[in-house]
């Protein structure tokens, strides 16, 4: 009996899905604004290897969309609409956090992270 009690509710049991894919762009970009002394080099546009991190909802366990898929459209995507011949994303000013907003708009994401170097960064979640 409590084993069957047992299997009873692992099947009514409900549950959030996620898709997950992380992958890398080389990018540019700068804080114009910047008025913080020690970390005025920020104005000017510098160089990162932008990693980010993508969730999307699925409803079931056959996924809605393909992960390899979803990457590949991502990655294109940055490259198409910021990249240069060298596969260099120039974001200007954008800042991590307006990458990851972009991108949770444009994709359907319930969730980004964007950092830069692997160190620091943003991520926003959908509400």
């Amino acid at each position: 009996m409590l084993i069957m009690e047992g299997k009873r509710n692992r099947s009514e049991a409900k549950f959030e899905k996620s898709i997950v894919v992380k992958l890398q762009v080389e990018g540019l970009h700068a804080w114009p604004d910047c008025n913080i002394e020690e970390v005025g080099f920020l104005k000017n546009i510098h160089r990162h290897i932008f990693h980010i991190t993508c969730k999307k909802e699925v409803s079931h366990n056959n996924r809605d969309i393909e992960i390899i898929r979803l990457k590949r459209e991502i990655k294109t995507k940055l490259l198409f609409q910021f990249g240069n011949p060298d596969r260099v994303c120039n974001f200007k000013n954008m800042s991590c956090e307006d990458i990851a907003e972009m991108l949770i708009k444009d994709f359907k994401l319930n969730y980004c992270e964007v950092l830069e170097d692997n160190e620091n960064g943003a991520e926003i979640k959908k509400i």
